[in-house]
């Protein structure tokens, strides 16, 4: 049996869980958010607050790459894992702060959808990331996000498609687009995150 007089610092593992876990609870409240009218401004600032707490983690999950001798995985991809789950945050928040911002009432429906793409990627996510442990039965997990990222794609290009058919005047197409590429950007920002997980898989198989 192989042994260490420097042990792998494991205190990663539950940071990457914490702000997986946050983006669970930040499209939750960001599915409120889009049915929800009159409480569109408390829901942004709710999710601001959680945005807050996933830069903490991210800025946690630095300072013990900054101070570990030895990581349980290559310190390049910790840092693209926590970067991305970041990204996700940022792109969750970004998309609720442009609603209220540009004062858009009822939302077309495939944005709810959208949403919830993004709440089964968060929760397939934050299932995944205490695995990360034994790096085992990961596969299913980076399969099932690249899967929702896909049917997130179509329903992009479908949401696209409406919005350019004259349904909606010209100023509300230009602020409709800008929370649906918020919306996508998410999607993606999932989809890189099994990615990461997917290389780090592979390189410690």
């Amino acid at each position: 049996m192989p042994f260490s007089l420097t042990p792998k610092d494991s205190s990663f593992y539950p940071l990457f869980t914490a702000s997986a876990e946050n983006l669970v609870t930040a499209t939750e409240v960001l599915g409120e958010f889009v049915h929800d009218h009159v409480r569109r401004a408390e829901l942004a600032v709710q999710l601001r607050d959680l945005e807050h707490v996933g830069d903490q983690s991210t800025h946690a999950i630095f300072r013990a790459l900054n101070t570990s001798f030895v990581t349980p995985f290559d310190r390049e991809d910790i840092y693209r894992l926590a970067s991305e789950l970041d990204d996700v945050m940022d792109f969750v928040e970004a998309a609720a702060d442009l609603v209220v911002l540009t004062g858009l009432g009822t939302l077309p429906a495939e944005m709810s959808q959208q949403v919830s793409l993004l709440q089964r990627c968060a929760e397939t996510t934050a299932e995944a990331m205490p695995r990360l442990r034994t790096m085992k039965d990961l596969s299913d997990y980076w399969i099932e996000v690249n899967r929702l990222e896909n049917e997130a794609d179509k329903l992009y290009r479908r949401l696209l498609s409406r919005l350019y058919s004259g349904e909606f005047d010209a100023l509300e197409v230009l602020k409709l687009k800008e929370v649906a590429d918020q919306l996508e950007g998410a999607a993606d920002a999932f989809e890189h995150v099994a990615n990461v997980v997917e290389t780090i898989a592979v390189k410690e198989s």
